[in-house]
């Protein structure tokens, strides 16, 4: 792919290497797995990091706040929040937060470094042994290059204060490869108050040998601070109290770091394959957030209040495969262990104003610790049918020390999940997949202790149940019965026994409801020369809480019915080369009787670049391109704005960027 660094030969296309790397015929076990390429991701404009996840196919990535706060993401049905029940990996290394001062399964992917990814591997549905924890809808899995083609600089300016440099090489040493990469970035994006976000951010990573045969050790370092404008309601705009891109609170914001350590080893012996990877995080946030205004405390001094959390976490995962033939039958047998603890100190909610702690509504030290063991048998009983059966045992435990004695306590939970996939053919290059499992996700450890509420330390509070099962069923067919065509169809349904959550606006729980949703998603890529590719991803699925309610309604808001990610990508046209894409993010209940529906939202993005010369080249990046007054993110719930008597219910909009352009100047040498 024209600009991309990778391992296959520059002369081929994008749409060539593309379709080679998707097709997973003869691998998959569900129809709803895949492999998102380098060159399919450096095809695609990004307007933040978090969106490399697009290329998941029915996954939506949007903002409603800050660009330094950890993206909110929905799929399947789910309003994921900011990554609850879609698990996501980078370097072996686990992103989702477990017990996260802001929201349970917090995915902050502004680390990421897009040009240096080498492909994601995604699954969806809980029927993967291997996945555990947050991964019921999906798991997603990214790793960085081992190795570059050739060094990288590169310097990116656009509208509104925006600029971002990239300096990465791999050089050999001591007969490995030595990969780095560092990026400097600066945003204050089209809000009133300038966002003012800066960014210092690297990885440096030593390897030998290759994923299945060698081992590599990683670092990674990450700091971010910013202002946030965060979603503010509607009757401010239309009053004329606030434009569009203002605030109601120009004090609100964050300052995170993230860094981390791993190392993965890989051996190919005779007839097994054996994989193991350590890991440890240090990682913290402060976020300043005022979503209600006057409705708690009066203006002033407002209802702005501070989450915050300091971290270290380690883990480690093991497994081992073995290839062998019972009674004729080839057979694959795999075993793994896999270990996770977090320990906070602390993890609290703070009343503040214009920054400043006013007042502790919790504070808290937690340790949580998880223990899990997996086997899975995959059997080929002919040539056209296989079988993958597995087994997973998570066990969990957690000890929250409380400023609040009442809601200090220990809780423990154990859960077996079972996984079944039958996979049929291949036919002419088809293959059906008929798929069955248990999964779950695991509840914030503050919630599984709590007894009273914190805002008053006597209201009686519902404690939650630590780990949460899900069921999950579906049928999937993956085919190019058409040469140069990859279609996949799925069609699937999952089961939730709860979604009760930890509410980390407010330090306690809010229950919810027993739910079902059921879909189906269709994704295609097809390529009709080598200069010329087209992609669809195409979703909609069904939401509602199961126990039929006739006074509140059984619909779950936020949950998005329709999505569709289409792409055009042209190469090979003398030094010119291209992209356009269009992100189509439908309506979504707002309340549980569907009287509120958010808006849907349509944008394109366009990529136009030119070679300079053979190593060097000239991109503009056009978001929006339409300019589109579109809401990133809508909300429906109660509060106060300085002057009114009460709060009121409202919707509270975070808008979409406006038209936008960047332009991209790369050079390798």
């Amino acid at each position: 792919m024209t600009g991309v660094l990778a391992h296959e030969s520059p002369e081929l296309s994008a749409v060539e290497v593309r379709a080679r790397a998707e097709n997973l015929e003869g691998i998959a076990a569900s129809g709803s797995e895949g492999v998102v390429s380098s060159q399919r991701l450096a095809a695609v404009p990004i307007l933040r990091p978090g969106e490399a996840l697009e290329m998941v196919p029915g996954l939506i990535v949007t903002q409603h706040a800050g660009d330094g706060k950890a993206n909110q993401y929905f799929l399947r049905g789910f309003n994921l929040d900011h990554g609850t029940d879609f698990a996501t990996y980078v370097g072996g290394v686990p992103v989702n937060m477990p017990t996260h001062a802001h929201g349970q399964g917090y995915t902050d992917l502004n680390f990421l470094i897009p040009e240096l990814v080498d492909r994601i591997s995604f699954r969806k549905g809980p029927y993967f042994a291997e996945e555990g924890d947050f991964s019921s809808a999906g798991a997603a899995h990214i790793d960085y290059f081992r190795s570059l083609d050739a060094s990288l600089v590169q310097l990116t300016m656009g509208q509104n204060g925006y600029a971002r440099s990239l300096l990465a090489g791999s050089p050999e040493l001591g007969g490995g490869q030595l990969l780095y990469g560092l990026e400097l970035f600066h945003n204050d994006g089209p809000w009133e108050v300038d966002e003012h976000y800066r960014k210092l951010n690297g990885v440096l990573r030593y390897s030998r040998g290759s994923r299945s045969n060698g081992f590599s050790l990683t670092g990674m370092a990450y700091q971010g601070q910013w202002t946030s404008t965060d979603q503010i309601a509607q009757r401010a705009i239309d009053s004329g109290q606030v434009g569009r891109f203002g605030t109601l609170d120009p004090t609100t914001g964050g300052e995170t770091h993230r860094y981390s350590l791993s190392g993965e080893w890989a051996k190919r012996w005779d007839g097994a394959q054996s994989k193991a990877n350590v890991w440890w995080l240090k990682s913290g946030l402060d976020l300043w957030s005022n979503f209600q205004y006057c409705a708690s405390n009066g203006c002033p001094p407002g209802d702005q209040f501070k989450q915050a959390e300091r971290r270290q976490a380690g883990g480690f995962a093991a497994s081992h495969a073995m290839f062998d033939r019972w009674g004729g039958f080839e057979v694959e047998n795999s075993i793994g262990l896999q270990g996770r603890i977090d320990h906070l100190n602390p993890v609290g909610l703070y009343w503040t104003s214009g920054r400043q702690t006013q007042s502790t509504v919790r504070e808290d030290k937690v340790t949580q610790r998880s223990l899990s063991l997996w086997a899975q048998n995959e059997t080929r009983w002919t040539e056209w049918f296989r079988s993958v059966q597995g087994l997973r045992a998570d066990a969990y435990d957690f000890n929250v020390d409380s400023s609040l004695a009442a809601n200090s306590g220990k809780a423990s939970d154990q859960m077996l999940t079972p996984k079944l996939a039958l996979i049929l053919g291949p036919w002419k290059k088809t293959e059906l997949y008929l798929n069955y499992g248990h999964g779950f996700h695991s509840n914030d450890a503050r919630g599984t202790t709590i007894k009273v509420d914190p805002s008053d330390g006597v209201t009686p509070v519902q404690a939650v149940k630590p780990l949460v099962r899900t069921k999950g069923y579906e049928l999937g067919v993956r085919s190019e019965i058409v040469s140069g065509w990859q279609s996949t169809l799925s069609l699937w349904q999952l089961d939730s026994a709860s979604e009760l959550l930890f509410v980390g606006d407010a330090g306690t729980t809010e229950p919810s409801r027993p739910s079902r949703r059921y879909g189906v998603e269709w994704t295609n890529l097809y390529v009709l020369a080598d200069w010329l590719a087209i992609d669809a991803d195409l979703a909609w699925s069904h939401a509602r809480f199961r126990d039929h309610d006739p006074l509140v309604g059984d619909y779950i808001p936020g949950a998005v019915s329709t999505t569709a990610n289409i792409g055009l990508t042209l190469d090979h046209l003398g030094p010119w080369f291209g992209a356009l894409r269009l992100r189509y993010f439908g309506p979504r209940p707002l309340i549980e009787d569907n009287s509120v529906r958010s808006g849907a939202s349509a944008l394109t993005n366009l990529r136009l670049g030119y070679k300079i010369a053979p190593r060097t080249q000239l991109a503009l990046d056009v978001y929006n391109l339409s300019d589109r007054k579109v809401n990133d993110i809508e909300y429906w719930y109660d509060s106060q704005l300085a002057g009114e008597g009460a709060a009121v219910y409202d919707r509270h909009i975070h808008p979409t960027e406006p038209r936008t352009f960047r332009v991209t100047v790369s050079h390798r040498f």
